[in-house]
Order: C-alpha cells, then structure tokens, then sequence
C-alpha cells in the first residue's frame, strides 16, 4: 500500500522541524502514486539568503516533469553558523523517509538537485545517501581558498562597499564573505570541515556537477574535487559552460539535461 499522498499541485509550509520551525514545500504531478519518483531541490543563497519561496516556479517545473519536489528551507547565517545547514539537510531526509510522502522502499527513488550552497548540501547527503545528484555551481572547496586569498576583503556588495570594478574582484570579495559568514569565524580547521572533500562519502553515487568557466564559484577548486573523486573512484561527470553565470542564473538552460541525466540513473 502506498503510502504517498496526493493533496494537488501544491503544499506549502509543511514542517519537519517542529524544534526550528523549518518547513519545506512540496510540489506534486499530476496522478501521483507508488511509482512517482521523488526529487529535493536545495535553494542557494550562500547559506545566509535565500528561501524555498524563491524558487516556486522551478518546483513547478520540476512537479510537470514527473517529480514529487520538495524544496526544503534551512538554517540560515549568520544567526546559525556551520554545521547547522548541513545537519538540517540531514535531518530533513531522515523526516521524508520516516513520513507518509514516501514508501518503505523509496529511498532509491529519491534524487536532488541543488543549486550553488544547495549543491553543496546536496553533495553531502549524497554522501550519506547515495541519491543521484546534479549540482549547479556548487561550492566544494573552502579552506584552500582562505588560505591562498588572505588579502581579499569580504563584502557583500564590493562594487558598493568597496568600489571594486573588476568583476573577478567583486566575485573574490563576495565567496570570502560568505564562507566567513557560515563559518562564523575565519578558522582553518572549520574551513577544512566545511570542504566537500572532507564529507562522508562513502555511499557517494552518480553525480553531475554544472558550473561556468569564469563565474563566483572557482574553477580550479572544482577541478581539485573531482580529481579527488576520481582518485577514490568515484562516478562524475563535470560540465564546464562558457561565461560567468551562476546557478539559478543559467539554470532554465540546463534543467533538461539536468533531467535527462537524472531520469537516466533511475532507469538504471
């Protein structure tokens, strides 16, 4: 008996943390049943903005593809510092498995999507999980990056703040700011926690990460990562786009072959 539940196109606000009041959507097909596959989108925001309100549309989308979507919220900076999105990330999971959205066998149905910070957190219950995932512009790699960019100021809003011009300049200024902020305190061994390198992995399955050639996130820290999957024998595909987009700004774009890879791991 199945015991997913159908309550129309859309459920906002459901709760699966009554301690922390965080609440996900959930956003179903048309006709679903035993067999819908089930897909969580994590929001970005450099994990101190942003919000599953942001993103209403793309789980609409994401429900007339096939999929029951859940976007859940999390914690936020600088209030809540690391690891809190990441534990919440896990134990939103732990609430969909044990719910009535899915069946006793439905972790094999269950694949992510995650966009920037979102891909980062989908990387780490991949880890844990095994779902199939596709990261747009995640960020993997932090305590390097502190290491070797002492000099950059963080801002927000460096072209504002700190009159910066360069867009490169503004990009540096703004990944510290964020890594500092989650972090909540510049601290190499939090950095090196916080690296995706360091999570558990070890039931890491078919991964595709997504990120442009010149955009926030840094093109040689991706590539140290899957050099470092590659080394652990781990399944990935990397797919470099030309530009300086980021995540949500290209996402329309490369949500069909987001897909299309997606539909595939489950077929097979």
């Amino acid at each position: 008996m199945t015991k997913r539940l159908n309550y129309g196109c859309y459920k906002k606000d459901t709760i699966y943390d009554e301690t922390n009041n965080l609440k996900t959507d959930i956003y179903f097909p048309n006709n679903t049943n035993s067999q819908t596959k089930i897909l969580i989108f994590w929001h970005g925001g450099g994990w101190f903005a942003g919000s599953k309100n942001d993103v209403k549309d793309l789980g609409i989308k994401l429900a007339n593809a096939g999929f029951m979507t859940l976007i859940p919220d999390y914690r936020l900076a600088p209030d809540f510092t690391f690891p809190a999105a990441h534990q919440d990330s896990k134990k939103f999971v732990k609430w969909l498995l044990e719910s009535n959205y899915t069946d006793e066998d439905d972790q094999q149905n269950i694949v992510q999507i995650g966009a920037s910070v979102g891909g980062t957190l989908a990387i780490y219950i991949a880890g844990l999980y095994g779902f199939p995932t596709v990261t747009w512009s995640a960020s993997v790699d932090f305590s390097n990056w502190m290491k070797n960019h002492p000099n950059v100021i963080p801002s927000r809003y460096g072209a504002n703040e700190l009159k910066l011009t360069n867009l490169h300049d503004i990009f540096e200024s703004f990944y510290k700011f964020f890594v500092l902020t989650y972090a909540g305190k510049d601290n190499q061994t939090i950095y090196k926690q916080m690296d995706a390198e360091n999570y558990d992995l070890s039931n890491l399955g078919r991964l595709k990460m997504i990120n442009s050639a010149h955009e926030l996130v840094p093109l040689n820290g991706i590539l140290k990562f899957v050099d470092f999957l590659a080394n652990h024998d781990h399944e990935i595909e990397l797919l470099i786009i030309k530009g300086k987009r980021h995540a949500m700004d290209y996402a329309k774009d490369y949500l069909d072959e987001s897909l299309d890879f997606l539909f595939q791991t489950i077929k097979e």
